[in-house]
């Protein structure tokens, strides 16, 4: 087997300045071993993988990694920064950076020796042999794990001072201790043991899980009364911890940032549900955590195998506002589904049966449906897309509350959401009854009971005390102040008109272009969807809007990549054609590939184009009663050609602004006055194809 690491792919004066230009030093190095073969396509996956979140660890370590088609084999370089490089990590930059090139199909014993090396950065001593290594070859050596090169500094001294002191010490220990006193200062009793079982694991389930889960075990063994042992779930599997284990354990860590598998097994016991970084950044207070719950007699209920932290409370290290939209985007998440097919299906409704479906009786399609009636066919999609729109507000409010207190808190979230709708409190009643339900919960599991109790809090004791009391709260106190206010908004809307409209339009189509489907986009998108609940000529306005100006980043890059394709990546161009598909169809998400490797030339341009599109189409009075679909919907938007124009418009405006930032970068990289250091800087950008020299993007 071809060696990971070779002298080849080591430099131990590494000088780039950022964490970009880093990859790119050690990455082009991969090139000319044929490990790597589209150094820009590869260099993309890195810059996607480091926006999830940032590789810097505590330490000094940066450790850029990634899967991807472009690699040929398991690959590890390395390289040593004097200057420090920042790679996010909370104690400063980074002077030992490791960049991990997996391909996509990576095979199980090479993704184990990768796992090893995240591992060994746990060590002290590993790190600071690293630092001191003064040959490539050295500290290949010493990264593959084999025999270390001898250390220029000294060894002997350390070598013969250290077997020396240790004969002393057990000279002097020696003499005064008797075998049998020392079997009499064994304590009789032991002090009872916490068991703590965790689980880790990461997106690419190559560094970060297994450096969670050293860090983890290497804390519980220093810690008194601890017993910890961890399951890692990486990316070539993972091994099940015995159930024997499991059951005998006291409390449960959950460090990860994709969904725990076989999550159920884990039900019942005393939990603390963080992301990976913490696991390896603060596992004493992880263990004092659980300690603490378990103290408390706080449990968790049957999990949910899907859940991730986005799904729950989070990191508890985050801020409120933090959790609280984590908590927001759990319930829009699970709803969009239900807008989807709900929408899309009314929407093929109006289209074989014009907008006067909406007026046929339900009794018809259950007592008279005809099977040769393209009428009968249309109303029983508006109907079957009616009771998919049922769903929205409870399961909004349900998974609000799934996302704040795990499984408990779904019965109280969707009675929060189905007494909203009742009382006619809409969209706003569902967002506030499920931030009820859901805080409820999480009071009532901080109560200490009886362990005998323990087994029905989850499924009997829970459901019923915090659904009555959620009942109580939105019938009786809550309830009718949000129908007022959303009675209020949706009156708003429908009388829209003038600059008030164009204004709002604006600040929906920023809000869907700047982050490209996060949480402003989500937010705007909710907002819009809402209104569909009651539509009015206002709220069928704002959803056109926010599909319109959610369309345009991927259509804008598709464009860009057409019309000028030397300023963009081979994988950039081909990404550009996968984008015409994905705007038309309104997936806003199909920009995030351009946003990553160049965030600042793609995102601004975005933020223009669709505040653009958004006054626009609320200028031009365009409707849309469907909640999703693209341009596939266009028959049943109001003022469909002047709504394509706007599409258009902002398309073309968010095109030319990439093209000129793009083009102003590539004119100040091949000024003739540049100092010869910011040329050697530019080289990690400009890539030289045969035909002509090329702009890469900045990473994220």
């Amino acid at each position: 087997m071809t060696e990971m690491i070779t002298a080849d792919l080591v430099d131990l004066d590494l000088s780039a300045p950022t964490k970009d230009e880093a990859a790119r030093s050690l990455a082009e190095r991969m090139v000319a071993l044929g490990r790597v073969t589209d150094l820009d396509g590869f260099l993309a996956d890195v810059a996607a993988r480091e926006a999830q979140m940032p590789t810097g660890l505590d330490g000094g370590i940066g450790i850029p990694h990634c899967r991807s088609a472009h690699v040929t084999e398991p690959t590890l370089a390395f390289g040593r920064s004097a200057e420090g490089i920042d790679f996010g990590a909370p104690d400063g930059p980074a002077d030992l950076i490791f960049l991990i090139a997996a391909p996509a199909g990576a095979d199980d014993a090479h993704l184990t020796i990768l796992s090893s090396l995240a591992r060994q950065l746990m060590d002290e001593d590993f790190k600071s042999a690293l630092r001191a290594a003064t040959d490539a070859e050295a500290a290949a050596s010493l990264i593959r794990g084999d025999e270390p090169a001898p250390d220029p500094v000294e060894p002997e001294t350390a070598e013969r001072v250290e077997p020396e002191a240790a004969e002393s010490v057990a000279s002097e220990t020696a003499e005064p201790v008797e075998p049998e006193a020392a079997q009499a200062e064994v304590p009789v009793e032991q002090p009872a043991t916490f068991k703590i079982v965790a689980v880790t694991s990461c997106p690419t389930g190559i560094a970060h899980t297994y450096m969670a889960a050293e860090s983890l075990e290497n804390t519980g063994r220093d810690t008194d009364g601890v017993e910890l042992v961890v399951e890692t779930q990486g990316s070539s599997g993972f091994t099940r911890l015995d159930p024997a284990v499991v059951a005998a354990a006291d409390g449960v860590i959950f460090a990860h940032d994709v969904p725990v598998r076989e999550k159920e097994r884990f039900a019942g016991k005393p939990t603390v549900d963080v992301g990976v970084k913490a696991g390896i950044n603060r596992p004493a207070e992880l263990i004092t955590e659980v300690r603490e719950k378990a103290s408390r007699g706080e449990i968790t209920g049957h999990a949910d195998s899907s859940s991730t932290p986005v799904d729950n409370s989070g990191d508890s290290t985050d801020g409120y506002g933090t959790k609280l939209r984590k908590w927001l985007m759990s319930g829009v998440s699970y709803m969009v589904p239900f807008v989807a097919a709900g929408g899309l299906l009314i929407a093929i409704s109006f289209a074989l049966g014009g907008y006067k479906i909406a007026n046929t009786d339900v009794q018809s399609v259950v007592d008279a449906f005809n099977w040769g009636s393209m009428h009968s066919w249309a109303a029983l999609m508006f109907w079957t897309g009616q009771a998919a729109f049922a769903f929205l507000v409870p399961v909004l409010a349900g998974y609000i509350a799934y996302g704040m207190a795990d499984r408990p808190g779904l019965v109280p979230g969707f009675v929060a959401g189905s007494i909203a709708v009742t009382i006619n409190a809409g969209f706003l009643g569902g967002l506030v009854g499920g931030l009820i339900a859901g805080a409820l919960v999480m009071a009532i599991q901080r109560v200490k009971v009886p362990d005998v109790l323990r087994g029905i809090m989850p499924v009997v004791v829970i459901p019923l005390v915090s659904s009555a009391l959620v009942g109580f709260l939105m019938f009786a106190v809550v309830g009718q102040p949000i129908a007022w206010v959303q009675t209020r908004l949706t009156d708003w809307l429908g009388s829209l008109s003038g600059s008030n409209a164009i204004i709002l339009g604006v600040v929906l189509g920023v809000m869907m272009a700047s982050d490209l489907g996060g949480p402003l986009n989500k937010v705007a998108y909710a907002f819009a969807v809402g209104g569909l609940a009651n539509p009015n000529d206002g709220s069928l306005k704002v959803m056109a809007a926010v599909m319109a100006a959610g369309m345009v980043p991927p259509l804008a890059m598709a464009l860009a990549t057409t019309v000028r394709s030397r300023l963009f990546t081979k994988a950039e161009r081909e990404n550009g054609k996968a984008a015409w598909v994905l705007g038309a169809s309104f997936i806003t998400e199909g920009a995030i590939p351009f946003a990553a490797a160049d965030p600042f030339r793609v995102i601004v341009p975005s933020i223009v184009g669709g505040g653009v599109t958004g006054a626009l189409s609320m200028t031009f009075g365009a409707t849309l009663r469907a909640p999703h679909g693209g341009i596939f919907v266009v028959p049943l938007i109001g003022n469909a050609w002047l709504y394509l124009v706007a599409i258009a418009v902002g398309t073309c405006v968010t095109a030319a602004l990439t093209v000129l930032l793009k083009s102003l970068r590539k004119s100040a990289d091949q000024r003739p006055d540049r100092a010869p250091q910011e040329v050697a800087a530019a080289s990690h950008e400009v890539v030289a194809e045969p035909e002509t020299r090329q702009t890469q993007p900045a990473g994220a």
